[in-house]
């Protein structure tokens, strides 16, 4: 069959046509930063020098290309038009106007539609996977460098156990499938003959460290005002309990929050191989922080030993955290990409970047364009995660 071609200069003026509504946040939110940027404390900041324009534009460009996902992409990313295997880019799909501009994949399906929608994947579990190891970091490295001890040797060595493991084989353990069919011999599989996996029944541990952190935060600061103490924690245990049921158990009432059972061992599997990292971070920091003069002040006022860990030493540990958390997210990125390309985690259709790499990868003597958009849109949202971590790292520094 004889297809129509466009040239490359009509593919790379398509292109940037289609991201016309990402183009249009950018410019409203990077201008409207760059004006108040003085107001904008931390944020504002990163509008100082260059690396931190760059890595928040960059950042922002993907996060915008993942709402906008639906409106840029021309395609479904797992529709297949027959004819369009292994389409090269700027082919026009037969009898319509409609072009593949990066080309089709072996199984015929638009590579540029593909690749916007692998951004929403990774705009979902990155960052939130390493949220929750932050969490599950500070609750736990706050006590251990704060009171040391024997709860410092026990956590330490829970985090020394775990960070000893071999993180590839520790990820391949805990996302195969098999691992699924794995379930806990307990009341819950006896009463409701529902078995729960390994990854759920640990996913249920650990996601209920964001709930005790925000709980145990509201305690220290309203204690001594329960008229707003009461209306924190109900609304903390309200929708702490509501997001815990719907991505533990997939049980929201409401039907709004779920996760797959693919998606939420890639979580758990973060999490877990995660947070020893971040736990080890924190317990250095508090033990430097805890000698500062502050803190003594705080124990002369009579603070308890929460406050001052959640509201006297974690504020000032906020700079070397949120970059540790930009690495982490960036990490968090290439690990997917990992797995999509062992074909492990996500569904073997899944537009996620990893995944493409690898179903275009075993075609690369004779077609190539399938494997560079994925491949050239992974780098870069680590490259603006690193310059954003660098931007961010130099700010802490001075402050």
């Amino acid at each position: 069959m004889q297809f129509d071609n466009i040239g490359w200069f009509q593919v790379l003026i398509g292109v940037i046509g289609r991201f016309w509504p990402v183009w249009l946040a950018l410019a409203i939110v990077m201008g409207a930063s760059f004006f108040y940027r003085k107001r904008l404390g931390l944020y504002g900041e990163l509008f100082s020098n260059s690396v931190g324009i760059a890595g928040v534009f960059i950042c922002l460009f993907w996060l915008f290309t993942a709402i906008f996902a639906p409106v840029i992409a021309p395609f479904d990313p797992l529709t297949q038009l027959a004819v369009m295997k292994d389409a090269m880019p700027g082919t026009v799909v037969p009898n319509t106007s409609d072009v593949y501009y990066f080309g089709g994949d072996k199984l015929a399906r638009d590579v540029f539609s593909r690749m916007i929608y692998g951004s929403q994947i990774v705009l979902v579990i990155a960052p939130f996977a390493t949220m929750f190891a932050l969490m599950v970091g500070i609750t736990l490295g706050l006590p251990a460098g704060y009171y040391g001890g024997r709860i410092d040797s026990v956590l330490s060595f829970l985090a020394n156990l775990v960070l000893a493991f071999p993180v590839i084989l520790l990820f391949y353990l805990l996302v195969t499938p098999e691992i699924r069919n794995l379930t806990f011999d307990n009341w819950f599989s006896q009463t409701t003959g529902i078995g729960v996996s390994i990854p759920r029944g640990m996913a249920a541990f650990f996601f209920l460290f964001p709930v005790v952190f925000f709980c145990t935060l509201f305690w220290t600061r309203f204690k001594n005002r329960p008229d707003r103490l009461w209306i924190q924690l109900g609304l903390t245990i309200l929708i702490g309990g509501w997001i815990y049921l719907g991505l533990v158990f997939s049980a929201d009432p409401l039907g709004l929050i779920s996760i797959e059972p693919s998606t939420l061992n890639i979580f758990v599997a973060v999490v877990f191989a995660s947070s020893p990292g971040v736990f080890r971070i924190v317990r250095g920091l508090v033990m430097d922080i805890k000698t500062r003069d502050y803190v003594a002040a705080a124990q002369t006022r009579g603070e308890s030993p929460w406050y001052i860990m959640i509201w006297e030493i974690l504020p000032n540990a906020r700079g070397p955290l949120i970059v540790d958390a930009c690495l982490r997210v960036g990490y968090t990125t290439i690990l997917l990409g990992t797995l999509g390309y062992f074909g492990l985690g996500l569904a073997p259709e899944s537009p996620d970047w990893g995944t493409a790499i690898k179903d275009a990868s075993r075609l690369l003597r004779s077609f190539i364009h399938p494997a560079l958009p994925p491949t050239i849109a992974l780098m870069s949202f680590v490259l603006g995660l690193n310059l954003l971590a660098d931007a961010l790292r130099e700010q802490s520094l001075k402050d």
